[in-house]
């Protein structure tokens, strides 16, 4: 029985590895926020696509998927079901691009801190990732 499921963890591995998660950061929070912004470069080293299709915290109610758009000279926000990273490719969230959303944060965000998110890729599988979080004026950019 333990081979078996040794077995099982050497398969599942290969594809958990295919997708790099690098500098998950968010925002910190001002009092009474209820709602947090998350950024991350993701990498996907698989020769097929995959799709982000679920995120999830316990320190929010929901995790949600968005994307910005240019309306004239007016910047929107609008929820989508998924993010597609391309094969051997990488999809960057970063502010005014694409975001994820923290809603109903059950506390405010304060700098210095970890969010733990687990992220759920079509392929993949899940992932674990840490979210580091900045000033709340961060950019994302080192200076």
């Amino acid at each position: 029985m333990r081979y078996a499921l040794f077995l099982l963890a050497l398969l599942a591995t290969p594809a958990l590895a295919q997708i790099e998660i690098e500098n998950a950061w968010a925002r910190a929070t001002p009092p009474g926020a209820e709602t947090a912004a998350g950024y991350m470069m993701m990498r996907n080293k698989s020769s097929s696509p995959d799709h982000l299709v679920r995120a999830a915290s316990p320190l929010a109610a929901r995790v949600e998927m968005h994307v910005h758009t240019h309306d004239g000279d007016v910047m929107r926000m609008r929820q989508v079901k998924s993010y597609d990273i391309p094969a051997r490719g990488s999809l960057e969230l970063k502010p005014g691009v694409a975001h994820l959303m923290f809603v109903d944060i059950k506390r405010p965000f304060k700098e210095g801190e970890k969010i733990p998110v687990t992220l759920r890729f079509e392929h993949a599988g899940e992932k674990n990732v840490v979210f580091s979080v900045g000033r709340i004026d961060a950019t994302g950019v080192k200076q």
